[in-house]
């Protein structure tokens, strides 16, 4: 491994600190720090958005010791026989964030440059959705090192149930519950169920959410996570005293999240200017046709060639003129670099991690309003809690009554992040990270340290 220079810019081999007290000058394995294997940009990001948090509710060190790093890990090498005939070996990873909220809970993705700084990262976003959200969940994420879009369904069936078999010490309705994620759908989550419980001897509906209806799934999970985006959107426009007729979106990815996202927009009366997916972005000042864009994915895959659109370049259509944007693709794609020309006046999060600390910093000096992942995104962990309910129950609910719970509880998030932001006097993402924050660091003490 190359050395490469730590976040503070010191050199590995310098005694610079590192999260959780252990100092570059420890032992070392390959450039790794013994003990923080998990160590990477995306999980330094999410370590300053907590010391932040961390810093305004004066938590005490014992506290942000137990919470700032993974509980429990896992990576497993397991080898697969492609249908060339050729066996492939593929890495797949567990990372469980805290215990002291219940079972675990986080999505499965599917993804070429998929790590376990990744992982955790995204496992301790996922504490703080749940808390934030009042679900008794710690956070958890996972998944496998793979290109899935290159892969048979055959391959993706045989990757699939050989990971969940790596997983079974730590998987289980009452243990660790995994979901769908980027890379994954409902036919992986109905592999998974099956592959766990022909291990166990019996169904058990509840070990996996975002499974097909027809399996125990529940109606509306599909649309959860951006319709939970909207529900934000919405309850942002009502404090702000704006109107979604009268205003211009541009949503960033068009996968599960953003199409679902620019659906209900425009079926309110919103006018979406601009969307991408990951060949580029199609524009349209006057307004897409959100129907007629989502016939011509299903048909053609990808929105490149879409008529009555002009093509955008993927980065630039972030700095379009925009009312809002809604960043609903990857991590990091709000910058330092790109942050001082974004021209809109509010950013909803439907990604995780799409915003950088000093973008966030940039965002705030210009009065741009940010809705912050573990709040707006959450719609999908909230249906999936329903869905956990519903398997443990042996009972569904109807559509309705699924999609008015979620709307209820994300307006109890959002106007929990709201109160928090104004007895504080912090921007949004502080004070959602603090909401979260407090409630995970009471369980965590009134549970102690055993033995």
């Amino acid at each position: 491994m190359t050395a490469t220079a730590l976040d503070d810019g010191s050199a590995p081999g310098q005694a610079a600190a590192r999260p959780g007290g252990m100092t570059a000058g420890q032992p070392r394995f390959d450039d790794v720090p013994l003990g923080e294997e998990w160590h990477s940009p995306l999980y330094a990001m999410a370590c300053r958005q907590f010391a932040r948090a961390a810093d305004v509710l004066a938590l005490e060190d014992e506290v942000r010791t137990r919470l700032l790093e993974p509980r429990r890990s896992l990576v497993c090498n397991f080898p697969v026989r492609m249908d060339s005939g050729e066996v492939v070996n593929y890495t797949g990873y567990r990372v469980q964030h805290t215990l002291a909220m219940g079972p675990t809970k986080g999505g499965l993705r599917y993804a070429p440059d998929l790590g376990f700084g990744e992982c955790a990262a995204l496992a301790m976003w996922m504490t703080w959705k749940c808390s934030l959200a009042g679900l008794p969940f710690g956070g958890a994420k996972g998944g496998v090192r793979c290109d899935p879009y290159t892969l048979s369904a055959g391959e993706l069936e045989r990757i699939t149930r050989r990971y969940t078999a790596e997983l079974l010490p730590v998987v289980g309705p009452d243990m660790d519950i995994p979901a769908p994620d980027m890379g994954t759908s409902e036919r992986e989550m109905a592999w998974f169920y099956d592959t766990y419980s022909q291990s166990v001897g019996y169904s058990v509906p509840a070990v996996v959410t975002g499974k097909p209806v027809a399996l125990g799934g529940t109606v509306g999970r599909h649309d959860a996570t951006g319709l939970g985006v909207v529900f934000s959107i919405e309850s942002a426009f009502e404090e702000l005293g704006w109107s979604l007729p009268e205003s211009r979106f541009v949503v960033q990815g068009f996968g599960n999240v953003g199409s679902v996202a620019a659906r209900e927009l425009h079926a309110r009366g919103a006018k979406v200017v601009a969307v991408s997916d990951i060949r580029g972005a199609i524009a349209n000042p006057h307004g897409l046709d959100i129907p007629a864009v989502l016939r011509w994915v299903a048909e053609h895959y990808y929105l490149e060639g879409f008529p009555d659109a002009e093509p955008v370049d993927g980065e630039a259509m972030l700095e379009l003129d925009c009312d809002v944007l809604v960043p609903a693709a990857r991590e990091e794609q709000i910058t330092e670099h790109n942050a001082p020309r974004l021209r809109c006046k509010l950013v909803v999060e439907g990604a995780n991690g799409p915003t950088t600390p000093a973008a966030d910093r940039i965002l705030a000096e210009r009065g741009v309003v940010v809705v912050p992942d573990v709040l707006a995104n959450s719609g999908g962990v909230i249906v999936s809690y329903f869905e956990w309910v519903q398997s443990h129950q042996k009972y569904s609910w109807q559509a309705l009554e699924v999609q008015e719970r979620l709307r209820t509880q994300m307006r109890s998030a959002y106007d929990r992040v709201r109160a928090t932001a104004t007895d504080l006097g912090v921007e949004n993402r502080t004070a959602a990270l603090a909401s979260a924050i407090t409630h995970v660091s009471e369980a965590s003490k009134l549970r102690a340290i055993y033995p």
